[in-house]
């Protein structure tokens, strides 16, 4: 007898789903952030008034020049602060690994070869647009990325509810997608490497790892030991952000006897907020502002760099990460679940278009040296970004009727466990607590039923007597 065939974007686990609904609220939260900074970016740096000071502002240097750190504060940003958004990518990267889907080979194919086609498919779709409009290739790799935070921020605004096996799919595919994109700035986007400086980094991180090992706690020993690390990575020629997601890799993410939450999952809680509330939005406020006058969105569909981007993240990205989850599917001989339609994917798909942090800092280092091109990428990935989101809206809404139906029944807990009823329907001790439930509420009407019989054979009786009074 063979086995039933998997189901694809399944209910998820209870744990998984607690833990993957604290996630996307604060990312959720962070991205309502990232959406104002972005807002107040492009209002500072188009204003007329206001344009000089913003300029002045993102490219004021400090910084201790003898150390080579005396950047512009447009600089610490990209290379300072995403340090900490890609230190919890590291963290959310290993807890897949070790306790979430990455873990099961099986259940880690979708998500992989999701994010993977989701990736591939935009970065083929900007390079065929340059190849047949004889524009750069350098920026392959800016429509690759998929920004969680603003697709959450996204879903926020448009109040969907969709259902929790399609937010944590889309989680799964940010983790994913943030990985390789790591590799790609690490692998495309280093250039000279000082050796002297990474092999610093490289012990420092061993002794990260060693600290880690032997249980030593303080945020007083890491902190700094993170910033020494960071500083040897910046100055050996590799991304600095490399430095931030070596260390969250290195933490444990699997929980031990006596331990409700792992080291990892600890300081993720602790390091999330700062990520998702101040890091990134700070990162988009010095990023994002660029020229949107009409003339310069006109020139993204006229050069093949920007008409790529635009292309690779609002048609790539929707195919690519549709068709990768379909194949898997179709080659695996799983099945979607029941709850759910292939349309629900497409939606979703299209949402990953969203690239907005990652490719805007992607956008930066392929065409560094060339202002005038590295601002003209950014307003694609803002259009890019943009259209996706306006997509996805119209998609996720003419759905939105049903998520709510599933939502509901995912969060329904009539017997007042703490646990939704739809986890507890194989748990003999959750039937014992609806049918005594039951018998209160049935005893409570037999007891009205009662008192209501009760009440009509008193008017029927009292106006039999009034009857007989007129009568004589």
């Amino acid at each position: 007898m063979s086995a039933p065939p998997r189901k694809v974007l399944g209910r998820l686990s209870l744990p998984e789903r607690t833990f993957v609904a604290d996630a996307l609220r604060t990312e959720t939260v962070g991205g309502v952030l990232l959406l104002i900074a972005a807002v107040a970016a492009l209002i500072w740096a188009n204003v007329p008034a206001l344009h000089s000071s913003y300029e002045s502002v993102s490219h004021y240097h400090l910084g201790p020049a003898a150390l080579g750190l005396d950047l512009s504060i447009e600089h610490w940003a990209a290379d300072g602060l995403l340090a900490i958004f890609f230190f919890v990518a590291g963290i959310e990267l290993k807890r897949e690994l070790v306790a979430g889907d990455l873990k099961d080979p099986k259940a880690a194919a979708l998500p992989v070869v999701a994010a993977l086609c989701g990736m591939a498919v935009p970065a083929l779709v900007y390079t065929l647009t340059n190849l047949t409009g004889g524009g750069s290739l350098a920026g392959w790799a800016v429509p690759t990325a998929t920004d969680i935070a603003f697709a959450l921020a996204v879903l926020a605004v448009i109040g969907t509810w969709l259902p929790s096996a399609l937010r944590a799919f889309l989680l799964t595919l940010a983790v994913v997608d943030d990985l390789f994109a790591i590799l790609i700035i690490a692998v495309f986007f280093t250039a000279d490497i000082d050796f002297a400086a990474l092999g610093g980094a490289a012990v420092g991180l061993a002794v990260f790892w060693v600290l880690l090992r032997k249980g030593v706690r303080g945020w007083y020993v890491y902190v700094p030991l993170a910033l020494v690390i960071w500083a040897l990575m910046y100055n050996s020629g590799v991304h600095a952000t490399i430095a931030g997601v070596a260390m969250g890799l290195m933490l444990r993410c699997s929980t031990r006897e006596g331990e409700k939450h792992s080291p990892g999952e600890h300081i993720e809680h602790l390091v999330r907020p700062l990520s998702a509330g101040l890091a990134v939005p700070l990162f988009a406020l010095f990023s994002a502002g660029v020229s949107v006058s009409g003339g310069a969105l006109g020139d993204v569909f006229t050069q093949p760099e920007t008409l790529g981007v635009v292309l690779g993240l609002v048609a790539g990205k929707a195919l690519g990460i549709f068709g990768g989850t379909w194949l898997t599917a179709r080659f695996t001989r799983a099945s979607l679940s029941d709850d759910l339609a292939w349309a629900d994917v497409f939606a979703v798909a299209t949402l990953a278009g969203i690239g907005f942090t990652v490719s805007l800092l992607i956008g930066e280092l392929a065409f560094d040296g060339d202002a005038t091109l590295t601002d003209e990428v950014k307003a694609a990935v803002l259009l890019g970004s943009l259209t996706a989101a306006t997509l996805a809206t119209v998609l996720l809404k003419l759905r939105n009727a049903e998520y709510r139906r599933l939502y509901e029944a995912e969060e329904r807990d009539e017997d007042h466990s703490g646990i939704p009823d739809i986890y507890e329907e194989d748990d003999p001790a959750y039937h014992l607590r609806m049918a005594a439930i039951y018998e209160r509420k049935a005893a409570e009407h037999r007891r009205i039923a009662e008192l209501k019989s009760a009440e009509r054979l008193a008017e029927v009786a009292g106006g039999a007597g009034e009857e007989d009074d007129r009568r004589a």
